[in-house]
């Protein structure tokens, strides 16, 4: 396997500001800041529980186009799939979050430091379909 662009501070620093990030919403707010459902609310919320949706996801972006805007080697990727396999991965992602009931990051990071007994079968289930995709992908499939 080959590692390309490893970069373990950078990795280990953006994992301490979403740790960060996701206890401050917990311990300040009170709120678990899983993002499909910190969306799904802004749709279907309570009312007024819709601001802080807003401006978390508004972070969100804001943030990536800080990023891209003062670091642009970080916007320089090259897609490795056509459109139609990004498509059909992103409504296979939709469907898994929405079966699992909740994404990697509500589940991964909120819900595993709570000790959720169901966030930690669902992590240890999404880690192991993605070490399976992989395999299959690149030995089974020789797609690169």
């Amino acid at each position: 396997m080959d590692i390309v662009n490893f970069a373990p501070v950078p990795a280990l620093a953006g994992g301490m500001l979403i740790g960060l990030a996701t206890g401050m919403a917990l311990l300040m707010n009170g709120k678990i800041a899983g993002i499909t459902g910190v969306v799904g609310r802004i749709f279907r919320g309570v009312p007024g529980d819709t601001a802080w949706r807003v401006w978390f996801v508004a972070g969100l972006v804001v943030g990536g186009a800080a990023t891209f805007a003062l670091y642009p080697p970080s916007a320089e990727y090259i897609a490795q799939a056509t459109t139609g396999q990004i498509a059909l991965a992103g409504l296979l992602v939709g469907l898994g979050t929405r079966l699992g009931g909740g994404c990697t990051s509500g589940h991964g990071v909120c819900g595993v430091s709570r000790g959720s007994v169901r966030s930690v079968a669902g992590t240890l289930t999404f880690i192991a379909a993605g070490i399976l995709t992989v395999y299959v992908t690149n030995h089974l499939m020789a797609i690169r």
